[in-house]
């Protein structure tokens, strides 16, 4: 079985982000604030969207089995969205809730998305261009706004997945996870895109140790990260060297069981074909035949799969 352990469907950007709110224009472009960005490859004529039925496809024609579908501020919030497509394909998706912990009614959401739905992941953003610490500067994760969301997420057996966003950015908030797990540790945490290596600045000692910081968390018992986007971060050619240096790197440092695959479509869509990101781990990354299975979806359900979601059980 292969997962897809990071991706993202949507109707539409309808998020808020530190540079102004996010919309879907056309051929792929959407605005941010009063700035336009190609963030798809322009295949659709019309409204830039990438809906359940478009990812399917893409999911079959590589041999992808499952995907966790995560949301962030960019994307905006989508729950209702995910809830019906993962109604339609009990099969095929694991969703991820979207909660601002900024809004009035951010208590009431918690428990739609968690009671109603029956939501068993929840994604912060909080990385600094498209994540929370854009709108809310002074936003920590062990801040008091957000202790009530960590009780709860550990109480309830849910997982929740963060973006770190880069280091040297308020967002990079490595102590504050390390005080989360000590405070609650039964809570089991992901961190997306291998805590985000400095692959355009490599020679950076000091981002290359707080990058290491980061990756070390995954000493813990529950804490495991995934490893999509990363070619998104270096203009380089497939098979992505660099990447595969960083995610050898983690090997040594965390081993390979606390890794999982993922693509980071659409928007990887741009950087790589969905074959070549497949590929690129499966291939070229040096991965042993007892390791990859692991990376490959099963330690991506041990996380994030075994557990009963929405009305159905996946």
């Amino acid at each position: 079985m292969i997962i897809d352990a990071h991706l993202h469907i949507t109707d539409g950007f309808q998020g808020l982000t530190g540079a102004g709110r996010t919309e879907s224009l056309e051929l792929g472009m959407a605005r941010q604030g009063d700035q336009i960005h190609q963030v798809l490859p322009p295949i659709n004529p019309g409204k830039t969207v990438f809906p359940p039925e478009t990812l399917i496809q893409f999911m079959n024609w590589v041999g992808i089995d499952k995907a966790v579908l995560l949301q962030g501020s960019f994307y905006g919030d989508q729950n209702q969205y995910l809830y019906e497509t993962c109604q339609r394909w009990p099969d095929r998706f694991l969703p991820a809730a979207f909660l601002d912990p900024h809004a009035n009614d951010v208590r009431d959401q918690f428990l739609k998305v968690t009671k109603e739905y029956g939501f068993r992941i929840l994604k912060f953003e909080m990385s600094q261009p498209t994540g929370f610490t854009g709108v809310y500067p002074n936003l920590r994760l062990d801040g008091p706004e957000m202790s009530w969301i960590w009780e709860a997420a550990e109480q309830q057996e849910l997982v929740v997945t963060l973006d770190l966003g880069k280091g040297r950015t308020p967002a990079y908030q490595t102590r504050e996870v390390q005080t989360l797990i000590q405070r609650h540790p039964a809570l089991v945490v992901v961190i997306a895109h291998l805590a985000q290596p400095p692959l355009e600045k490599q020679g950076d000692r000091e981002l290359n140790d707080l990058w290491e910081e980061q990756i070390l968390l995954g000493q813990n018992a529950h804490v495991w990260f995934d490893i999509s986007a990363l070619p998104a971060y270096q203009d380089e050619e497939y098979p992505f060297a660099s990447a595969l240096h960083y995610i050898r790197r983690a090997v040594d440092l965390i081993g390979a069981d606390r890794l999982m695959w993922g693509s980071d479509i659409p928007g990887l869509l741009g950087h790589a074909t969905y074959k070549q990101l497949l590929d690129s781990v499966c291939r070229h990354a040096g991965f042993s035949e007892s390791e990859l299975p692991g990376i490959l979806g099963e330690t991506a359900w041990k996380i994030y799969g075994s557990r009963e979601s929405g009305t159905h059980r996946l």
